[in-house]
């Protein structure tokens, strides 16, 4: 077998990974919107359907990690390819956890729901709606940033993790506020402040996701360092 053809059956090896991750990170990304209706709708069949769907996200991130480990072994690559791989790996265990944070969402609004405070109380789901939307689009731009190795786009998303956790400083405040002058409202107004920190999570892994690209593209470690430095990195 020729180096030549040995290199692209490697490179179809890497696309397949890559393709499958883009999977996994679109139902994922679905999981979050589906649980974002169900907080908004109070519907409790959406709650159960992304329940569902954890499983297949689990599923996904072992059937890769198990892909990982053969091409790893087989191939032996070295500099930018080994780099890929391993910012895979990081890629697909926050995508897993995005899925969790999805799920524990679910789980808080059939709470909700069974409680009946949808129906009784006036909490500020709109807040959390817009929180939210901020950390959907955060995940979108690290996937798309992903799809295309694209380090001006990964860095788009680090200069704006700094909103979701100013929105969600600005919830925690409010919910306070309303378990002070309510006290009636306290149970539920903790189950938000639960949901409202899982949608900072996503955005905090959509962050991870744009580092692990950088790594990739240029060989630099970005995490824990400031945006200004990542900025030199990418230019």
């Amino acid at each position: 077998m020729t180096d030549k053809h040995l290199s692209t059956q490697f490179d179809a090896e890497l696309s397949g990974i890559s393709s499958r991750v883009l999977e996994m990170g679109g139902l994922v990304e679905s999981q979050v919107a589906q649980a974002l209706y169900a907080l908004t709708q109070f519907s409790g069949e959406t709650a159960s359907q992304v329940l569902q769907q954890e499983e297949r996200v689990n599923q996904f991130e072992v059937e890769i990690d198990r892909d990982l480990s053969a091409i790893i072994a087989r191939r032996q690559p070295t500099a930018r390819d080994l780099r890929l791989l391993i910012a895979v790996s990081r890629t697909i265990g926050n995508l897993e956890r995005v899925g969790d944070e999805a799920a524990r969402i679910a789980r808080t609004v059939q709470r909700l729901i069974n409680t009946g405070v949808s129906s009784r109380m006036r909490l500020p789901v709109t807040d959390l709606d817009f929180e939210a939307n901020l950390a959907l689009a955060q995940l979108r731009k690290a996937l798309d940033a992903f799809a295309r190795l694209d380090t001006a786009r990964a860095l788009e998303v680090l200069k704006q993790d700094d909103q979701i956790d100013q929105e969600f400083d600005g919830l925690l405040r409010k919910l306070i506020t309303y378990m002070m002058e309510d006290p009636r409202t306290i149970s539920s107004s903790i189950d938000l402040i639960f949901v409202a920190k899982a949608i900072e999570r996503v955005g905090d892994h959509a962050k991870n996701l744009a580092e692990a690209i950088i790594y990739v593209v240029k060989g630099t470690d970005v995490r824990h360092t400031s945006v200004e430095a990542v900025e030199n990195v990418v230019r």
